[in-house]
């Protein structure tokens, strides 16, 4: 073998030496792919198969020699970075691939890319080396067991009733960062603190051992560690805090019974707090229904507190309804032998008894509501004043019709007749296009509305052959039904009943035939509020405005709601039923269902509240049964707004012509009205500009005002207040104007209000002597529930010396202003300004009148002549002049000149004492010439000293 080796070796070599410059023929031969393991602590790869390359051309020199290996990107363009290929022996070609840096599982778990190898060329500077072809290089690092396993959570809590054993009471997770599921998976759980009554699995799930008891033991705290299959211990320890509550007693924990609602807060949450206790029963469907009772206010929920006529204002009603039942009245008295019960609203309910309670509505009002198209409406509660329940009412022996309006209505060349009528849980519309022609029409209802003994809201509105029924605002549709059967024969004539309708009897009396009215299908209940008004029907929208709900049940965020729960809520919203499967769902969505009242003041009191829960179980024989739980909503009473009139002063004081003229003299001009919820004064702003500032401003509706006379009433003959009626009409309001009061009725802003009031006028007739007058403002809001404070005038009026001695207010005003002692020594020698000559007055009376006129006038005169005379004398001695005056005091008379002169300086009206004093003087010299604005009273002193006067 030795010897052929040999020989082949020189054949080789001749080969060789023949060949010449042929001497590097072949390229390098290496496998097409390589599979690799390296570890993340080490940086050589152990390859499957070993690398080697080989050439054809050895055992040459160089050609024969592989030189080294080149490592291209992968797939993944990122192995040639990280590894490099090294020749280990250039004659076998042997090589050794290994990373150039550490590698991490954790980051990178495999590794793919191309190597290549080249020989050594022709000589040793590598000429015309050849390459061979690429081969997949595939790597995969093995995890090293570097980390230990972490908790998810530091702290575990579970809590478990007691005298149980549970299969899992709380489970405990930890975590490995390794990258093998060697090293990351976490082996076994261990407790290590030691005598607790607890066991834990390898997969984190810890039991008790035994039943527990709270009374022993209330809480139990241990640790519990974990290990990874590498025998790795955690690097932290987990608590475990478990709870042992008492024998579990299943249902609704966090039950409040009272639950308080401030007016003005908007919604809050009725249940916070509250969450089901199933005690680990195992239940599939949970049904609750939550009732809130609203019976008891007013006509079955908190709406407007407006009275019906300013909430039709506010939802932009129709106007022109008439008022079928009106309050008993000398104009409206077919209402007057009707029973009434109190209401805690403003309207006036009637009772019907369904027997010989009926209104006959006169014939003048029928008339009015002529027309095929007209909106009915009203409240009702069925059964009267002493409510029976429901099912006696429904299912009673009360076979016949009750009929709540009976009506027979002229068009223009026919009638039309219809009855509305309720019969156990039914109402129906009996509609007659046309008594002589077309044949009747029956729509019915069925409603539970009509027979729950609540107050219930109707709105019909027929729009023939439409017919549209409103059951507080929501909307029902009726199922028509041609009635076959007994037909009523209205007479060819208006007529209209309330509670009833008209049956004709034919009765013989006294050999003469004698048609007599008998009431049939009579009501039994409460009716408030029947209206009619002809024409077009109301929008939807109108009659959910004036009538919905604004307090009742809701529920906060339908988005939150969990998979599998449902949530109905009844269309008055005084009922809201939730349905689901799962605890968890539905302990969140009991604690979202809210109370809400948009009402900003809402009507105080208590509001019954019930809870009902029904449980299905997967086992029937074992499944819950839980008691209805009953508690009650209190609204508190609202803080009161405080209305504030302002802008008028005390006293109002004007000439009496001003009074006199056609339009006479405003008496609130500069009227200011404010409301608001608090009227604290901003100290700190006294100081400025504007003066005090009120604090918590908000806007407020007023629904009425009133402008009364204090004292005796107006006298319509010589005074009245005129009121600006343009203004009054352009906004809708209603006045009452009468000598004892004027009353503005109807929700409107205070802006509007401010403009009627400061409208107000009072009027006197010429020739009147009157010296004041006071009146007294007031405004209210809320249907009269809040009043404001109640504003003073007093008016007076500022009469001339002229007026003064005109008889007619001589006439008119002696028994007020003249004193009954007159001293007619001292007034001969004057004479008496021309009297009216047309004026009139018969035999003694006229002497009398004359004799008392003529005294007072000649003491006037005189008055003035003994001014004069102190005049002239203080024209003589100037020094002496206040002496003479006081010198004076012996004498019977004193004459003082503008009484009016301390009321004005109450007024802020400014007069000069010492031009007093010389307009004094200028009429002493010429009484002929004694101007309008000059007054005299004169006041007489007797010898006693007390003054009287005149």
């Amino acid at each position: 073998m030795d010897r052929m080796n040999f020989l082949s070796f020189l054949l080789l070599c001749l080969a060789s030496v023949a060949s010449g410059n042929k001497a590097n023929k072949h390229k390098p031969w290496i496998e097409t792919e390589y599979q690799g393991i390296v570890m993340e602590n080490d940086n050589t790869v152990l390859l499957n198969p070993p690398l080697f390359a080989l050439d054809k051309d050895a055992p040459l020199h160089y050609a024969g020699e592989i030189c080294g290996f080149r490592v291209h990107n992968g797939p993944s363009g990122s192995g040639s970075v990280q590894f490099e290929a090294v020749v280990l022996d250039r004659s076998t070609g042997e090589g050794l691939v290994r990373s150039k840096e550490p590698l991490d599982c954790e980051s990178q778990r495999e590794h793919s890319f191309t190597i290549q190898a080249y020989d050594c060329g022709e000589g040793p500077d590598g000429v015309n080396s050849k390459k061979s072809h690429k081969a997949t290089v595939h790597v995969r690092v093995n995890d090293v067991n570097e980390f230990s396993p972490v908790f998810v959570e530091r702290r575990y809590e579970a809590s478990v009733p007691e005298g149980r054993l549970f299969d899992r009471i709380v489970r405990v997770e930890a975590l490995d960062a390794d990258c093998s599921p060697q090293y990351s998976q976490i082996c076994f759980y261990d407790i290590i603190t030691p005598n607790v009554p607890f066991a834990i699995d390898n997969d984190g799930n810890i039991k008790n051992t035994e039943p527990l008891d709270s009374k022993r033991e209330r809480v139990y705290t241990f640790w519990v560690t974990a290990f990874d299959c590498g025998k790795n211990r955690a690097q932290a320890d987990a608590q475990v805090v478990v709870t042992v509550k008492p024998s579990c007693k299943p249902g609704w924990i966090g039950w409040t019974k009272r639950v308080e609602y401030t007016p003005g807060s908007g919604s809050i949450p009725l249940f916070p707090s509250l969450h089901l206790e199933t005690c680990e029963e195992t239940v599939w469907n949970i049904q609750a229904t939550v009732e809130l009772q609203t019976g008891h206010i007013g006509k079955g929920c908190d709406r407007d507190s407006y009275s019906d006529r300013s909430v039709r204002r506010l939802c932009g009603a129709v106007r022109g309804e008439v008022d079928l039942l009106p309050p008993p009245s000398p104009a409206a008295n077919w209402t007057s032998a009707l029973p009434t019960l109190p209401s805690s609203d403003s309207s006036l309910v009637f009772s019907f008894n369904g027997s010989n309670h009926v209104a006959v509505v006169p014939d003048s009002v029928v008339s009015a509501l002529t027309g095929d198209h007209f909106t009915l409406q009203l409240w009702m509660r069925r059964g009267g004043a002493n409510i029976q329940p429901a099912a006696t009412q429904t299912r009673g022996n009360r076979k016949e019709e009750e009929t709540i309006v009976c009506s027979t209505v002229k068009n223009d060349d026919s009638f039309s007749h219809y009855s509305l009528s309720v019969h156990g849980c039914r109402l129906s519309l009996f509609y007659w296009p046309d008594v002589s022609a077309a044949r009747p029409v029956k729509f019915l209802w069925k409603l539970e509305q009509v027979c729950d003994s609540e107050w219930h809201h109707l709105s019909l509105s027929v729009q023939f052959p439409s017919v549209t029924l409103y059951v507080d605002g929501v909307t029902f549709d009726p199922a028509l039904i041609h009635d076959n059967g007994a037909i009523p024969n209205p007479a060819a004539r208006q007529r209209m009943f309330i509670g009833a309708c008209w049956g004709e009897n034919l009765l013989i009396n006294a050999n003469r035939l004698q048609l007599n009215v008998r009431y049939v299908g009579g009501y039994h209940g409460l009716l408030s509020g029947v209206t009619v008004r002809p024409g077009s029907v109301e929008p939807h929208s109108v009659v959910e405005c004036l009538y919905a709900c604004r307090e009742g049940l809701d529920f906060g965020d339908l988005e939150t709601l969990g998979s599998g729960m449902k949530v109905h809520v009844n269309p008055s919203q005084s009922v809201l039923v939730l349905e689901g499967d799962d605890i968890e769902s539905f302990n969140r969505a009991v604690q979202q269902v809210t109370y809400r009242n948009s009402l900003r003041f809402a009507t105080p009191g208590v509001r019954p509240l019930k809870l009902t829960t029904s449980l299905r179980c997967f086992n029937e024989e074992s499944c819950l049964s839980l008691k209805q739980l009953e508690g009650y909503l209190v609204v508190l009473q609202p803080d009161a707004p405080q209305i504030s009139l302002s802008g008028v002063g005390p006293h109002l004081a004007r000439p009496a012509p001003e009074f006199e003229g056609s339009r006479g003299v405003p008496l609130f001009p500069e009227l200011r009205i404010v409301c608001s919820l608090s009227h604290a004064v901003n100290t700190a702003a006294q100081g400025m500009e504007g003066g005090a500032l009120m604090s918590d401003a908000v806007a407020h509706t007023l629904d009425g005002c009133e402008v009364q006379p204090l004292g005796e009433e107006l006298n319509p003959e010589r005074e009245e207040l005129l009121v600006d009626m343009d203004v009054v009409r352009e906004r809708g309001l209603e006045i009452i104007n009468t000598t004892a009061y004027i009353a503005i009725t109807g929700a409107e802003s205070i802006s509007v209000y401010e403009d009627v009031l400061r409208s107000v006028r009072y009027r006197l007739a010429k020739g009147s002597a009157r010296f004041e007058r006071r009146f007294r403002l007031s405004c209210s809001e809320m249907n009269g529930r809040y009043t404001s404070n109640e504003l003073t005038l007093e008016v007076n009026f500022l009469h001339s010396l002229d007026s003064l001695y005109h008889p007619s207010h001589l006439l008119a005003s002696q028994q007020q202003f003249l004193h009954p002692s007159h001293h007619a020594g001292e007034l001969s020698g004057h004479t008496l300004p021309n009297p009216h000559r047309n004026s009139v007055v018969p035999g003694a009376a006229t002497v009398i009148i004359m004799v008392c006129v003529g005294f007072l006038v000649v003491m006037v005169i005189l008055g003035v002549f003994r001014i004069r005379s102190i005049h002239r004398r203080g024209e003589g001695a100037r020094g002496g002049a206040k002496e003479g005056s006081s010198q004076w005091d012996d004498s019977a008379l004193t004459i003082i000149i503008n009484p009016m002169e301390s009321y004005e300086s109450r007024m802020g009206i400014s007069a000069d004492t010492e031009a007093e004093g010389e307009e004094d003087e200028e009429g002493a010299e010429s009484p002929d010439d004694t101007s309008d604005d000059q007054r005299i009273i004169i006041k007489k002193e007797g010898r006693d000293g007390n003054a009287r006067r005149y």
